[in-house]
């Protein structure tokens, strides 16, 4: 091999165009804790943006309060103060000192000099059309003041404080109540206006997201010497409270109930009317309790203080917490509720864990699970094969309903007092259904319709309820709107759907309410046993309804017919008259009458009968007519019909004895005195 003279060096090998790819990495498993979850979903509970988060907020501390002071039977006396923050007062308060602009152009709301040319241009061109149509007398628009430019970094900040008369709170549990998403008091089967502990902890959230400031609490039991006072902020991570200051401080006023403070950011300008219009309805469902609302504000003109004023002492009785159904249970509430039992044997766990199932019906639905069940055998020795054997007997057997005795519905009374409290209407009237069930669950349906009223627009007014609670949001797709539209024939019941200020009232309270959506703001039209429930409730109202326009009608009717006859009868007496007198005057020439008609003309001759007599008989027959017709509508109609008035008596102050009448159309209180004992 000649290598002498060869140049060739060693063959090397291509180098590839394309790059190795690179080992993936392993991915690592991650937890969320319930507080970062409901941080990163917000929506979910109602705060979608500043403005819902400002209402969602008020909502949720106000229906606290009244849950706290209800737990007690204590009538309700809540406050609840908005104040605007501005933001140099708000840096003041996080410690933040102003920062002086050195690069406009940076900015958001920055205007270059070609855009303020051209906004002046137009701003002068509109001025010249405004005193051009001046000139020639044409009516003008009043030219809107120009609007500023205001960067997405404007954000507006409230310190929002609710104060109540309630319960209170222990003072070592305060920080978990409100440092610790999804731990509450309200977990089991009952009636409640807020179930899955997420409130306040949610505001507690948002504040800390919108502004890094933490909430303050303080709170007092009954008769307790000292008032806790507790401020903290949440650990989102962690799920736990971060707290900064937890004392106790004098309680000399003896004060009970608690007050909660918390800044966050909000819009008050866009949802002001919703803010109010969710306490008036409020203030209409609960009359028994009073509400203090307050927006403060460093202009004057924009400081707002409502009163709603209690209007009777009358509480619904306190919900209480009742057993599941067969027929409303999973298989992982009956692994939960077989976990949690004290009994010891299969026949126990079904008599005391479930309602409607007595000693000889859980005989029989033992016997119907096969041969591997026995009334003695332990239940915490069920298999899963044997529990699912159970969850589909239930499913198939036959059980009765539950009763609706674990509600608390406002009541046609209360009901009655708020739409009287709050609308002012011209008529009402109410109506409460008895107990029906849905998948297990009762609910009641009460219903409200009025015509008429201070504040109410014309065509229909729908407000909705969910367990005491005004509904908003979502109106158009809720069961109480879609009933009160499409399937109630107004005109059937003499009311006009466009023209009368109608409002439509409904409440539904159960044990579990059906609500559509994850922001809990409409049932569903999909419920046949609630839609049938609704429509049943607004025709009983509007029957009742009809019966009062059918009155005022032919009152109406009666009085227009008097008028009419009271405006003739100048013209008829003055055609009697006339006659009456010639046929005078033609039987002195010669005479035509006898007896009674003799008679009659002898008096007109004589000047014994009168125009002015015949015109008051004629006028009094008018009103005999009149009284007559009245009458005999009475008789026919008999004496329930006749129209009732509502009449209110102011609470006596102090310690009385008393008891209580109750009927559907009012609460009659008997006061013992005590003194002459």
């Amino acid at each position: 091999m000649d290598t002498g003279g060869s140049s060739e060096s060693p063959i090397e090998p291509k180098k590839r165009n394309a790059k190795t790819p690179k080992k993936a990495k392993e991915s690592v498993l991650k937890q969320k804790s319930p507080a970062e979850f409901f941080s990163e979903n917000k929506n979910i509970a109602g705060f979608d943006n500043p403005g819902k988060s400002l209402y969602t907020t008020v909502r949720e501390l106000v229906e606290n309060s009244l849950d706290s002071a209800e737990s007690i039977s204590e009538l309700p006396v809540i406050e609840i103060t908005i104040e605007e923050i501005g933001k140099v007062k708000f840096n003041s308060m996080i410690g933040l000192v102003d920062q002086e602009r050195v690069d406009q152009a940076l900015y958001d709301d920055f205007e270059s000099a070609k855009a303020r040319e051209k906004r002046l241009a137009k701003e002068a061109k509109n001025q010249e059309i405004q005193a051009k149509n001046a000139s020639l007398g044409k009516k003008t628009k009043e030219p809107s003041a120009p609007k500023g430019i205001k960067g997405r970094g404007e954000a507006s900040f409230f310190r929002v404080t609710c104060k109540d008369n309630g319960k209170g709170m222990p003072h070592d549990d305060i920080p978990n109540m409100f440092g610790r998403v999804l731990s509450g008091t309200k977990y089991g089967l009952k009636q409640t206006r807020g179930k899955y502990g997420l409130g306040a902890k949610m505001a507690l959230i948002w504040s800390k997201m919108s502004t890094g400031l933490p909430i303050e609490i303080s709170s007092s039991m009954k008769n307790q010497s000292y008032t806790s006072f507790c401020r903290l902020d949440i650990d989102i991570h962690r799920n736990i409270p971060h707290v900064h200051i937890h004392e106790k401080r004098d309680n000399k006023e003896r004060w009970h109930g608690a007050e909660i403070q918390v800044v966050i950011e909000g819009n008050w300008t866009t949802y002001r009317s919703k803010i109010l219009h969710y306490m008036r309805q409020m203030a209409v469902i609960t009359p028994y309790a009073q509400f203090l609302f307050k927006f403060v504000s460093d202009a004057v003109d924009k400081s707002i203080t409502i009163r709603f004023a209690r209007r009777t002492d009358i509480m619904p009785p306190v919900p209480v917490e009742t057993k599941y159904h067969p027929s409303a249970v999973d298989l992982l509430l009956i692994k939960r509720l077989i976990a949690e039992t004290s009994k010891q044997n299969l026949l126990q766990f079904l008599q005391h864990e479930f309602v409607n199932l007595g000693k000889a019906h859980a005989e029989r639905l033992i016997g119907e699970m096969g041969p591997d069940f026995s009334p003695k055998m332990a239940v915490k020795s069920l298999t899963s094969q044997q529990i699912v054997r159970i969850h589909q007997l239930f499913r198939q057997a036959k059980f009765d309903d539950p009763s609706g005795d674990c509600l608390s519905p406002a009541g046609e009374y209360n009901l009655r007092l708020g739409i009287v409290k709050e609308l002012h209407p011209d008529m009402v009237a109410t109506y409460s259904g008895s107990a029906q069930v849905f998948e297990g669950h009762p609910f009641i349906v009460e219903a409200g319709v009025s015509v008429g009223g201070k504040d109410v627009k014309q065509g229909l007014n729908i407000f909705r309820f969910a367990n005491r609670i005004p509904l908003l949001f979502e109106q158009g797709a809720d069961v109480v709107t879609r009933t009160a539209l499409k399937r109630i024939n107004w005109s059937s019941y003499k009311i006009n759907q466009t023209q009368d200020k109608i409002g439509v009232f409904v409440s539904i309270v159960s044990t579990k309410i059906p609500f559509k959506g994850t922001g809990k703001e409409y049932i569903g039209d999909d419920i046949s046993e609630i839609a049938g429930a609704v429509k049943i409730s607004i025709q009983q109202c509007c029957l009742q309804l009809k019966s009062k326009i059918v009155k005022k009608i032919q009152a109406r009717e009666q009085q227009e017919r008097k008028r009419t006859l009271s405006r003739y009868i100048p013209d008829v007496t003055n055609a009697i008259y006339e006659i009456l007198r010639d046929a005078a005057q033609q039987h002195a020439k010669k005479r035509r009458y006898e007896g009674e008609d003799a008679e009659l003309v002898k008096k007109v001759s004589m000047k014994s009968i009168t125009k002015e007599m015949l015109r008051d008989e004629l006028t009094k027959h008018v009103e005999k007519v009149d009284y007559e017709m009245a009458l005999d509508y009475a008789m026919h109609s008999g004496v329930s019909e006749e129209p009732r008035e509502a009449i209110y008596i102011q609470a006596l102050e102090g310690e009385l004895d008393f008891i209580d009448f109750h009927n559907p159309i009012c609460v009659l209180r008997l006061f013992q005195n005590t003194s002459e004992l």
